[in-house]
């Protein structure tokens, strides 16, 4: 008989309780296992008679391919780590989406390692921990903050897996992906100074952060280019991202400067709370008093007034990142080198809502 024009036998489907093999697979669709192997690669040429039979015997015993076993023979998981911080907050969240979602494309699993503060210092235990478990690359999505980066030295990276960093300074030797926080700013706040307001205020982020002081040095950079002086008086310092900074800040520069009449609040949560407490003061918005944030969170286009905001495309990033890894992982593959390092920038875009926009 021609093997061609074989049926699949037709036995009870597995219930999971017992694993199937490519030779049970092989043995029910009567073809090698080398065919059915090919199959489940996508490797080769396959008559469609054959892969539909092969296809059906695999659907008929629940077989799935044992990956571990194939990462020992090959020597590489196919998985990616991310190591994260913060991802229940909305901005870590959306890069980590953006992350899942090109890794996913490429065939890649992830493996999620998240550290409890972003200076905890455990860096070696999580490096040890990753290669332990073969993953075939990382990406560091642990924002910069203090001296978090000090053990970075691209002669001892060599060394280990492919990394690639997000938000943080650009280093000779590493390959990082961010976002152009310092561009944000000045977009922001040249915005506010071409609807006409000359009085205009920062509440910060912390500061210890990388982003905050380029939101910071954004500000600053785009007052002295319009001729305005970026005061002491005009500066709230926040200690860390939230709206209760933003409803002290608000509290603090309009009592420094009772003409105040725009903030840049350096992210959307911070702008809520500066918010309500101008409304609270009796300050119109923005008739009286323009605010800006950062982050496009998406409750933003709901405040009182929306809220103009700067995007930052944290899926790009997230997306940007997984392929960029991916090309050094494959030129490690190949022997063609450790992979070029990169510094991609995303650009961010202002959008601009009516909490901003002159009367």
């Amino acid at each position: 008989m021609n093997l061609e024009s074989r049926k699949v036998k037709v036995l009870p489907k597995s219930n999971g309780s017992m694993h199937a093999t490519l030779r049970d697979v092989a043995r029910l669709a009567n073809v090698s296992i080398k065919t059915v192997s090919r199959v489940v690669n996508h490797q080769g040429e396959i008559k469609d008679t054959t892969r539909q039979r092969v296809q059906d015997a695999i659907d008929q015993l629940g077989y799935r391919p044992n990956i571990l076993a194939r990462s020992l023979i090959h020597q590489r998981s196919n998985t990616v780590a991310v190591v994260a911080w913060g991802i229940d907050y909305y901005g870590p969240s959306r890069t980590v989406v953006g992350i899942e979602k090109q890794a996913n494309e490429l065939g890649y699993s992830l493996f999620l390692s998240l550290v409890n503060h972003p200076d905890d210092g455990e860096y070696e235990r999580i490096l040890d921990t990753l290669i332990a478990r073969r993953v075939d690359g990382i990406i560091w999505a642990v924002p910069e903050v203090g001296n978090n980066r000090t053990w970075i030295k691209p002669s001892h990276l060599e060394q280990l897996l492919p990394i690639v960093f997000l938000s943080m300074e650009t280093h000779p030797g590493l390959s990082v992906v961010k976002v152009d926080n310092r561009l944000g700013a000045i977009q922001a706040t040249r915005h506010l100074i071409d609807q006409g307001r000359k009085k205009i205020g920062i509440i910060t982020g912390p500061l210890a952060w990388w982003e905050a002081r380029e939101r910071f040095t954004g500000w600053q950079e785009a007052l002295q280019q319009a001729g305005l002086e970026p005061l002491p008086s005009l500066v709230f310092k926040s200690d860390d991202w939230s709206a209760v900074n933003g409803e002290q800040g608000m509290r603090a520069l309009l009592s420094q400067e009772p003409d105040l009449d725009a903030v840049f609040a350096c992210n959307d949560q911070i702008a809520l709370g500066a918010l309500g407490t101008a409304h609270a003061l009796g300050r119109s918005i923005p008739k009286n008093l323009a605010i800006v944030g950062f982050d496009n969170i998406p409750e933003s286009a709901f405040f009182w007034p929306p809220l103009t905001t700067v995007f930052q495309q944290l899926v790009d990033v997230g997306c940007v990142a997984v392929k960029q890894l991916h090309q050094m992982i494959m030129a490690r593959r190949t022997n063609t080198g450790p992979g070029e390092a990169v510094t991609t920038v995303i650009k961010p875009e202002l959008i601009i809502r009516a909490s901003s926009m002159a009367a």
